[in-house]
């Protein structure tokens, strides 16, 4: 602060000089003024530096004789802001907290699509699936490629179409409502129970490393879900965004197995309701030709088993576990829509402006044929051209890998009346080609045949001739309701134009047996698998 008054009165004296031709006494009075306020000042500060030095001098002295600790007789008045109350304190970590977890993305992506985004090898749509990223899932952009970016995301690396994909500024923005507290998997397979422990809880799940749950509550030694319970031990627990999940599908699909099992059988086998043959009076459902389960339980010559929606009991004769049970499910997984929700719209195109043309039910597990972004397009039936699209939006669909399972089933039982006996008869003369193959244009019940040839086949063996085409078969009989429809009758489906393209033929319990596409064979599936265009009565009786 002198030096500085020095190079004042420098130039103050300068300027004086400057100005000696036209003086004024008034600037003589501001001098001397200005000296003296200098002077004072100068003063001051050097009393204070003196003060100063001294206090310093002496709490070194009182540093010395307690050890290091200063010592103040007099606590010096508090320039900080108030404290805060621990509302405002969590408050403020929080936002710290969303603010680190946003500055954490160098080039943050912030993905914008219904439904999700799948995330492909390589660039281009025909790219090998790796994994997807939910709406509102971040991802790191590492590289722009024309219209496909890379990225990497909750352990993969891969690409996205960046048509969906929202970024800059206007992403970090946006993805600050969305940072939350998650769960963050590192174990490889964790189970999700449906309570906290794992003595009276069931395993509804299973969560994959890298994934992201966000957090609904914590307990001693849990974390709640919105799935369900998973085990604090095996998650990491802080502020994040979602971000891509890992579709190593086949293994997905064997995962959710803890004790595999694998029907060997070429069509069917029957799960029943004690460990015994009966015939059919214990039958409550089947297995089809490698169908998976768990087993529950091991007994002499039998295994307690749930699969599907079915808990019952299967001969270990004919089944597969073990290593050989996960070698056959790796051979045997195959993609498929399994719907949500009662009942799904179907489209011809992948749009919502399209025509729903029938609809799908969550009893089944459709074959899918192509994922699209927000869409999927799965095998209804091969007899017509349409194809048939669904929305992946709304989490009404989940694509995956997927084992076939058991289906719910009761054979016909014999009744008091002739028109029944024959009913069961005819069912149970159909069921025994399950699982013999689908060929277009055939007739035959063992080398293959279509829908109508094996309806017309079937009920041929009782005396009834039928034309060997749906849309013909469809106009004998008498129609009927869903309320009054028995064993025996046909229902049939339609194509996007309303025209009948498949026939099945009703086994009970809503259920149907028919030629369903080539990949499929001769099935049981849900009678209501799709919309039925008609139902009709063509045994007469």
């Amino acid at each position: 602060m002198l030096d500085e008054n020095k190079d004042y009165m420098v130039r103050l004296s300068r300027a004086r000089r400057k100005r000696n031709r036209q003086f004024d006494p008034r600037f003589l009075l501001l001098a001397v003024c200005g000296a003296v306020v200098i002077g004072v000042l100068g003063a001051g500060i050097h009393l204070v530096r003196s003060r100063s030095e001294a206090v310093s001098g002496q709490e070194e002295q009182k540093e010395e004789e307690t050890g290091g600790e200063p010592v103040s007789e007099t606590e010096p008045q508090s320039l900080e802001e108030p404290a805060l109350s621990p509302e405002e304190l969590a408050a403020k970590e929080e936002a710290e907290a969303v603010q680190a977890v946003l500055d954490s993305y160098t080039n943050l992506g912030l993905i914008q699509v219904e439904g999700y985004l799948n995330v492909r090898e390589t660039p281009g749509s025909d790219g090998k699936i790796i994994g997807k990223l939910q709406q509102n899932s971040a991802c790191e952009i590492l590289e722009e490629n024309g219209e496909w970016d890379r990225i990497s995301s909750g352990g993969i690396e891969g690409y996205i179409h960046n048509q969906f994909v929202m970024t800059g500024e206007e992403a970090k923005e946006a993805a600050r409502a969305y940072v939350a507290r998650r769960a963050i998997v590192k174990a490889d397979k964790l189970n999700i129970r449906t309570e906290p422990n794992t003595e009276t809880s069931e395993v509804v799940g299973q969560a994959l490393q890298n994934e992201r749950y966000e957090v609904i509550g914590e307990s001693e030694g849990w974390v709640q879900i919105e799935e369900g319970y998973v085990s604090a031990e095996f998650v990491e627990v802080r502020y994040a965004l979602n971000e891509a999940r890992k579709l190593d599908m086949v293994a997905m699909a064997i995962n959710r197995y803890d004790n595999l099992v694998i029907s060997k059988v070429d069509n069917y086998l029957n799960i029943r309701s004690a460990p015994e043959e009966d015939g059919y009076k214990n039958v409550i459902g089947k297995m089809p030709s490698k169908a998976a389960g768990e087993i529950l339980e091991t007994l002499e010559g039998w295994y307690k088993i749930k699969s599907g929606n079915i808990t019952g009991y299967i001969s270990a004769e004919y089944t597969a576990t073990g290593q050989a049970a996960k070698d056959i499910a790796m051979e045997e997984a195959e993609l498929m829509a399994v719907v949500n929700t009662d009942m799904l719209n179907v489209r011809t195109e992948p749009s919502t402006d399209s025509t729903i043309w029938t609809q799908i039910s969550k009893e089944e597990r459709y074959p899918v044929v192509e994922q699209l972004d927000g869409w999927v397009q799965i095998e209804l039936d091969t007899e017509d051209s349409d194809k048939a699209y669904i929305s992946t939006r709304d989490n009404n669909v989940e694509v995956r890998y997927a084992l076939a399972e058991a289906i719910k089933f009761s054979p016909v039982e014999e009744a008091a009346q002739a028109s029944m006996s024959r009913r069961s008869q005819i069912v149970n003369y159909a069921l025994k080609f399950v699982g013999n193959p689908y060929v277009w244009g055939g007739t035959s019940l063992t080398n293959g045949a279509d829908c109508s040839g094996f309806t017309m086949q079937v009920l041929k063996e009782f005396g009834v001739s039928l034309p060997h085409y749906s849309g013909s078969q469809a106009k004998m009989g008498k129609s009927i309701s869903s309320s009054e429809m028995r064993p025996g009758d046909l229902i049939f489906y339609a194509n996007s134009r309303g025209v009948v393209n498949h026939v099945a033929m009703y086994i009970g319990n809503g259920q149907i047996v028919h030629a369903a596409s080539k990949r499929s064979g001769i099935k049981i599936s849900t009678w209501n698998y799709r919309s039925p265009k008609t139902i009709r009565n063509v045994l007469g009786d």
